[in-house]
């Protein structure tokens, strides 16, 4: 079980993870050996989350969410396969547990009546401002 919150662990075969190959740094290494990682979590049938977390996830998520539900991670950055392992696996734990964390609800509010005063002056000295900044019509006789 791989803890991401204290209430939220995910089993190790809810897990997949693919390795293939990878452009970027490794030299000659990188047409020979797969080192980067794609992890894929089925987040749509996992009994470790609730209903609430999936649809955050799945706002979260964005493009890295498949129309099934199953969340894919790339990790190409290292030249070696467990490095690129443990960064799919950190930035899937911390999707996750960003997706677990409820948002505290908006009360909407007004402004106040000084706040409202304080920018209609702030308005009222722009625009004087701004018309000292304009030419000064000459009258013609």
């Amino acid at each position: 079980m791989t803890p991401v919150t204290d209430r939220i662990a995910i089993a190790e075969d809810e897990i997949e993870e693919v390795f293939v190959h990878a452009g970027g740094p490794g030299g000659q290494n990188v047409n020979k050996v797969a080192t980067a990682v794609q992890l894929r979590f089925d987040a749509a049938h996992s009994p470790c989350l609730d209903e609430p977390t999936r649809a955050r996830l799945r706002r979260l998520a964005g493009r890295r969410m498949t129309a099934e539900g199953v969340v894919v991670i790339m990790a190409r950055r290292f030249r070696t396969q467990e490095r690129n392992r443990q960064d799919a696996y950190e930035r899937l734990i911390d999707l996750i547990g960003r997706a677990a964390e409820r948002s505290e609800r908006r009360v909407p509010t007004r402004p106040t009546a000084a706040s409202r005063e304080r920018r209609r002056e702030a308005k009222l000295a722009r625009g004087r401002t701004k018309r000292l900044r304009q030419p000064v019509e000459r009258q013609v006789d």
